[in-house]
């Protein structure tokens, strides 16, 4: 399992050049995964493809980012020596467990809804007025969208994406105001329930550390991870 690829994939960026073994993605800001540098190779030239990669963002009014997980080890060094912050460790979960009970009711389709997207925002909005784009970036690929519902309004939801025999799940978010009434656990099993599929992974900060206990309650284990290098 690359998590790496996988995290690519079901987080789609609107623009990409391929770059000697590099993939330079851009979706106008937001957020780091789908702008920032995707490291899958080694450059012939490694001083000229990080050149061209600032230039490619410096164009686009964006700080230079790379993402580097295990298979980029080597570029880490090079980077800090270039004046590059290591920021947002980034810990992937993989779990194999057999889908457990839902206790609520979950609704699911395979388009965001409005509801849906203003709740996600709502808690995981930190790129101003980007809602837009990071739609687009959701409906990039297919791809389930969970929520438990009252009175209209979507209080925890995510965002599961079928990858072969794996599950990616995304979007998790719960309003502040319905929290610690199992919702988001709600929607988690739904979407492993709704899919199916042989193994579950997802990516969370590593200084959320109240999240990644609720996914190891959940049958998670650690799996490696990525960070991000930015200038």
């Amino acid at each position: 399992m690359d998590i790496d690829l996988l995290v690519d994939k079901a987080w789609p960026a609107l623009e990409r050049v391929e770059l000697d073994g590099w993939t330079l993605r851009h979706a106008e800001g937001v957020t780091k995964r789908a702008n920032s540098v995707l490291v899958t190779g080694d450059p012939a030239d490694l001083d000229d493809a990080i050149d061209a990669a600032e230039a490619f963002y410096a164009a686009r009014g964006l700080p230079s980012v790379f993402s580097l997980g295990q298979g980029a080890a080597g570029l880490d060094p090079v980077l800090e020596a270039r004046g590059y912050r290591l920021v947002d460790p980034v810990l992937a979960m993989v779990s194999h467990a057999a889908p457990s009970p839902v206790t609520h009711q979950v609704r699911i389709q395979d388009t965001p809804w409005q509801g849906w997207l203003e709740s996600w925002w709502a808690v995981d909005g930190r790129y101003g007025d980007g809602l837009e784009v990071a739609a687009k970036i959701c409906s990039g690929v297919p791809a389930w969208y969970a929520a438990v519902e009252e009175d209209g309004v979507a209080l925890a939801v995510g965002r599961g994406v079928p990858q072969g025999d794996t599950l990616g799940v995304y979007c998790m978010a719960t309003l502040p105001r319905a929290r610690r009434r199992g919702l988001a656990r709600s929607v988690l099993r739904a979407l492993v329930r709704h899919a199916g599929l042989a193994s579950v992974y997802l990516v969370v900060q590593a200084d959320n550390t109240a999240a990644g206990e609720f996914y190891r309650s959940e049958g998670f284990a650690d799996r490696g991870g990525y960070h991000y290098r930015v200038k």
